[in-house]
Parts: structure tokens; C-alpha cells; sequence
């Protein structure tokens, strides 16, 4: 069942692929916020996946998460995620993220429970 206090967590490690200088995000050779982003939202999509009904999945439709530190290559990543809010299909999501040294990311994550063949019919309609 559904309902507030699921969590969820992820890791990586930085590699090149990564990096702000290789995303188009900057310049410089650290631990890119889209990057950051992308593991929060892995996070919340499989921490929830387990209890949707067949044919349900989620979409990110908001994300306010401050990337406060910087992360060099070769470093471990990880996310934490908590679902504090179920508002019919709207799910929040209490989010932050750490490198070995601590916190580098934190703030909220709202996403959408789905069905997933209509969602892709009504996408693919705009082709």
C-alpha cells in the first residue's frame, strides 16, 4: 500500500560521463546537478514502484533541490528519498543528496502516478 514515510536510496560513483563539462551544464570537471537531479528521481521512481498497481508508473513534474558542494570525479554519490505527501496522484518527496564528505543537494521532488500506456498514447499523439 501506498503511503507517507516510504524511502528510497541510490549510488554512484562520478565518472567522466557525469561531469558538468561533459553534460553541457558548465565548465568545470564536478559532479553535475543534472546528474544529482537524475539519481534523486531514481531514487523516488523505485522506492514507490513496488507499490503501484500494474500498468502505473510515475513522472517528475517538479523538482526544487538546492546543489549546495561540489563533487570531484572518482567520488561515491548517493540519494536519499522520503514520500511525505500523497495527494490522490501526487506524490512529494523529502530529497537530499551526499558525497563521501557530506551533504552536496537537498529540497522536494513531486512526481505523478500515471498509466503508462495512456500516458505514452497521449505523448506519442503529438508526433
Amino acid at each position: 500500500m501506498l503511503q507517507t514515510g516510504i524511502k528510497g536510496y541510490q549510488e554512484e560513483t562520478v565518472v567522466e560521463g557525469k561531469l558538468a563539462s561533459n553534460v553541457g551544464s558548465g565548465l568545470v570537471k564536478v559532479y553535475a546537478t543534472a546528474m544529482m537531479i537524475a539519481l534523486i528521481e531514481k531514487a523516488a521512481v523505485l522506492s514507490v514502484e513496488p507499490y503501484l498497481e500494474s500498468g502505473q508508473g510515475t513522472v517528475g513534474t517538479l523538482v526544487n533541490v538546492s546543489h549546495c558542494s561540489a563533487t570531484p570525479l572518482g567520488m561515491k554519490v548517493h540519494a536519499e528519498t522520503e514520500l511525505i505527501e500523497i495527494d490522490r496522484r501526487r506524490l512529494v518527496f523529502k530529497v537530499a543528496a551526499y558525497d563521501e564528505c557530506g551533504l552536496i543537494g537537498e529540497g522536494l521532488h513531486e512526481r505523478f502516478i500515471i498509466d503508462m500506456k495512456k500516458f505514452q498514447d497521449k505523448t506519442d499523439s503529438k508526433a
